[in-house]
């Protein structure tokens, strides 16, 4: 069982489904929020008070549950899988108070079509490797205008596929860990 690495809530233990899903590794969790906190630093943005995270293909929520934990205010989790949902839940009341998360049972491309009443800080896409069209989420985010100018997109994928970014976004840094890449937008 991972558990969060950083914040109040560091060692708590989170459920992990046994099928479909690829918790991020401490490693990668780790370096993610690392790297969030020295573009805030950088750029004089605090990115957890009273700022949200969207994370999409949520999963087990680790990376939400990890920012909730360090100070973000709410996450908001995009899941469409039943048991994973339910999963999901039991991590979020297990470390969440209730107006602290939010979760939509939604497919990714039409959970990220809504009005988001925090404005996020951070947002993570985290897909089943090869198997989503992370194009047409960037494109949804670009659209439907909920990348602010400080928002950080955070893109955890196969190191092999190949993304197309939209021309309102430019790749902050880009990092291979074994068969994943990470990307950081803005």
């Amino acid at each position: 069982m991972p558990s969060i690495i950083g914040g109040k809530y560091k060692r708590t233990k989170i459920e992990v489904p046994s099928k479909f899903v690829r918790p991020t590794s401490a490693l990668k969790r780790e370096a993610i929020f690392s790297i969030l906190e020295s573009y805030s630093m950088q750029n004089s943005i605090d990115i957890y008070k009273d700022k949200s995270i969207i994370d999409i293909f949520a999963g087990s929520g680790l990376i939400g549950l990890e920012a909730i934990s360090r100070g973000m205010k709410k996450s908001y989790f995009i899941e469409n899988d039943e048991g994973v949902f339910n999963i999901l839940k039991r991590n979020c009341d297990k470390i969440c108070t209730r107006n602290e998360y939010e979760i939509i049972f939604e497919n990714a491309i039409i959970g990220i079509e809504r009005e988001f009443e925090i404005e996020p800080s951070v947002i993570f896409i985290d897909p089943p490797y090869n198997k989503e069209n992370i194009d047409q989420i960037l494109l949804n985010i670009v659209k439907n205008k909920i990348k602010l100018d400080d928002t950080v997109i955070v893109i955890e994928t196969e190191k092999n596929q190949e993304i197309k970014i939209p021309d309102d976004l430019i790749i902050l840094k880009e990092k291979i860990y074994g068969k994943t890449k990470l990307f950081f937008l803005n």
